[in-house]
């Protein structure tokens, strides 16, 4: 019997249409592989780094305690000396503690807050078991500023809040983007306010009447929700006009990779890699995180610096719709005049895949 033999060549079609695919896997094997990066590089190991622990006494003994706990924990702690429960209580209230150990001869007592970060105290209270075991000591805990009980019993309420947040607004500034290219930009800088705001407004409405996962100060959350949402969508609508199909792994890049990574709803900063850590001082997520945890839990401790820190981000997002604007005047508005309806359609699919 003869075979026939199989031709492995392809038509220029079908090259063509090979490469074409090849081009659209670049965007999800960079956003697999930039999540494992990031998920893995902030989660992966939380080991404490220098979380600030006092000892509670003036007393010879209780400095030589707090000098033995620092040898013996190293780098993972920051040990030192707080004259009385009282300060010890309010600077945990006050987020200048981690905890505090209140020495006893047969028990010792370890002060915490979970409303701060339930796994930051959980990290600590391992690392005093094991000093209170090898010492013969028992160890019995104090939550001085506990989650609710109902809404929010993790504590992780407020992160995944902002993590509904942020998927809308990100899609929503490519979708203005792509779908709107061809509006005038005030149009879709009004677009983008107006969405934002919506979003702020349901996503709330969720997490607030329908969960009860914002304890209290719904409405104040929301509105500062309104400021985070429109920086981003803000950024979505800026930067299409340059990046086009690529503002999508962009987009994913800065306000999900790096977002939620270093937004301290998992685990704080002090917990994660100095790099994770540093985002959480100016990223927008860790700022409306923050900002819900302290006017929920921590209300002396006020939200101004975070405040500001949104209100940077939307004037950043404001100011690259201005850039984008310049830019399609010139050159760039005849460069993109162009894109075909398919396109269009075809990266609002990628965007609703991704969210």
């Amino acid at each position: 019997m003869q075979l026939r033999k199989v031709s492995m060549t392809h038509s220029p079609a079908e090259r063509h249409a090979l490469k074409h695919v090849a081009v659209h896997l670049l965007v999800p094997l960079f956003l697999g592989t930039g999540m494992a990066l990031a998920y893995l590089g902030g989660f992966h190991q939380p080991n404490p780094q220098g979380v600030r622990v006092d000892v509670v006494g003036t007393s010879a003994d209780a400095k030589v305690m707090a000098q033995t706990l620092q040898d013996e924990v190293g780098d993972a702690l920051d040990v030192r000396t707080v004259a009385s429960v009282e300060d010890a209580r309010d600077q945990i209230e006050h987020r200048e503690l981690a905890a505090a150990l209140v020495p006893g001869r047969d028990t010792a007592t370890l002060l915490h807050s979970d409303a701060a970060s339930a796994t930051t105290s959980s990290s600590v209270l391992t690392v005093f078991q094991a000093v209170s075991e090898k010492q013969g000591v028992r160890l019995q805990t104090e939550n001085v500023v506990p989650v609710a009980s109902e809404g929010d019993p993790s504590g992780q309420s407020m992160f995944f809040y902002v993590v509904g947040l942020t998927v809308g607004s990100y899609a929503a500034g490519i979708a203005i983007g792509a779908a709107g290219a061809g509006l005038r930009l005030r149009t879709r800088f009004g677009l983008a306010i107006v969405a934002s705001g919506v979003l702020a407004a349901l996503v709330t409405l969720v997490a607030g009447p329908v969960y009860g996962a914002l304890p209290s100060h719904v409405g104040q959350i929301g509105l500062l929700a309104w400021l985070y949402t429109a920086g981003i969508v803000l950024f979505g609508v800026g930067l299409h006009p340059f990046l086009g199909r690529l503002t999508t792994p962009t987009m994913v890049a800065l306000f999900v990779m790096l977002n939620f990574t270093s937004a301290g709803g998992v685990y704080a900063p002090e917990l994660q890699p100095g790099f994770f850590g540093a985002l959480h001082s100016f990223w927008d997520g860790a700022a409306l995180n923050e900002i819900g945890r302290n006017l929920v839990y921590f209300p002396e401790l006020g939200i101004g610096r975070e405040v500001v820190t949104l209100v940077l981000w939307l004037v950043a997002g404001a100011a690259l719709v201005g850039v984008a604007g310049v830019a399609e005047r010139g050159v760039w508005r005849a460069a993109h005049a162009t894109a075909s309806t398919q396109d269009v359609e075809e990266e609002l699919e990628e965007v609703v895949a991704v969210g």
